[in-house]
């Protein structure tokens, strides 16, 4: 049986944690900061836990991950 693929776009974006949880950026941090609150931009920094329901579809591309 063939091996299967990662995505190549979910492993430039998601990282799996020790405990299996995947890491990810903060959303809406790409361009156009100066319009946005000062509180939204201190609040996106660093990374964030993704919430189980939206981790269930990186984790089916990232076969080899878990």
């Amino acid at each position: 049986m063939p091996k299967m693929k990662t995505k190549s776009s979910a492993k430039k974006r998601f990282r799996v944690t020790a405990s299996g949880k995947i890491k990810m950026g903060p959303s809406r941090k790409r361009h156009g900061m100066s319009k946005r609150p000062h509180k939204m931009v201190r609040t996106a920094r660093g990374s964030e836990i993704m919430n189980e329901r939206d981790a269930k579809i990186v984790r089916n591309h990232m076969p080899y991950d878990l």
